[in-house]
């Protein structure tokens, strides 16, 4: 187990005039399960091929349990990667592809044997190590890909969207597994991911990032009730916070907040309640989703828009829905604001 340490870390593709990460600056505590969290393009893969040592940093250091492992190759750094693609070799039982690493490392064989063994118990592969990858189901090979990292007893952990490639179901099982499995070997984990609900349900800690950089860590908790700004406000969060612009003169008795010109206001699908004052707006859809429903609704209220939403969603109880069509008012019982022009939340 380690501590690791991201210190401005910066690195530019070829052929690109903005930086793929900027200057990132990065704790990640000893045996803790960190998430990075963004969409395509915001960096997060990049950041963690820079840490495994496959990009070369332009810029900035990485300590790993106190050691600048920066200029080091990838098979010096005590780093085990779980790739989206499993990578296994397709030729070698589920045994072999497992203990591989150890075999090149020139461990004795009875020694890579007790650790397959070791690791496959924890992932119950015990039955299938002399199956080859062609005879194994998605999320089998997943664990073998798995098992091939915890063999090595690494340092630490670097897992790139190792769950995308598995069905919904699955994944929402097998998201499970991996983060008992974390918590059980306490192995320091950097786990990369575009899901936010795969973020918010496995990290001990998440960190947003977007165009390079990073926005906002912190709990899963913090960053739900406590966005630094617009884009992490809507980004986590499903379905996404609203984002509304309000004429000043309706603020005080609707958000019971003061707003002007430069302040948009944020409140999230479940933080709405139906009243009999409060923005008028007209149901266009209901979707069921048994415990609750979410309804899509367009505005009505002339002091009130949603600059780049068509609708504005809330969540009700099935039974509380109303119908396609029907116009009411509601009203917000949590708002957030933010800077219109920087889009960093403000205080209330």
């Amino acid at each position: 187990m380690a501590a690791v340490s991201l210190r401005g870390i910066t690195l530019h593709y070829e052929r690109s005039a903005e930086a793929a990460v900027v200057a990132l600056d990065l704790e990640i505590h000893d045996g803790e399960f960190l998430v990075l969290v963004g969409p395509s393009g915001s960096g997060k893969s990049t950041t963690l091929r820079m840490l495994a040592g496959l990009e070369p940093l332009d810029a900035g250091s990485i300590i790993l349990d106190g050691k600048d492992i920066s200029r080091l190759d990838a098979k010096d750094r005590d780093v085990a990667m779980v790739f989206q693609s499993y990578a296994l070799y397709p030729h070698m039982s589920v045994a072999e592809n497992m203990g591989f690493a150890l075999k090149i490392a020139g461990n004795d064989s009875q020694e890579i044997m007790m650790r397959v063994k070791e690791s496959a118990a924890l992932l119950d592969l015990e039955g299938l190590l002399e199956r080859k990858p062609k005879e194994l189901s998605g999320g089998e090979r997943q664990r073998v890909a798995m098992g091939r990292a915890i063999v090595r007893k690494p340092q630490l952990f670097l897992m790139d969207e190792p769950l995308s490639n598995l069905d919904a179901k699955l994944r929402a099982s097998t998201r499970t597994r991996i983060s008992a499995l974390q918590r059980e070997l306490g192995i320091t984990t950097l786990y990369v991911t575009h899901d936010q609900a795969e973020a918010m349900t496995m990290g001990t800690r998440v960190a947003v990032m977007n165009n390079g950089k990073l926005l906002q860590i912190a709990t899963p908790q913090e960053i739900y009730d406590e966005p630094a700004d617009i884009f992490v406000a809507t980004f986590i969060g499903s379905p996404a916070m609203n984002i509304l612009e309000i004429s000043p003169g309706s603020a005080s008795q609707i958000f019971g907040a003061h707003l002007n010109p430069d302040t948009l206001v944020g409140v999230r699908p479940d933080k709405w309640e139906i009243s009999d004052i409060g923005i008028e707006v007209q149901v266009k859809a209901v979707e069921f989703l048994g415990a609750d429903s979410y309804v899509y609704a367009s505005l009505v209220s002339t002091g009130a828009s949603l600059p780049g939403a068509e609708f504005l969603i809330f969540r009700c109880k099935p039974k509380e829905a109303p119908s396609v069509g029907e116009r009411i008012f509601l009203s917000p019982s949590e708002v957030h604001l933010f800077d219109k022009n920087s889009g960093v939340r403000l205080k209330n």
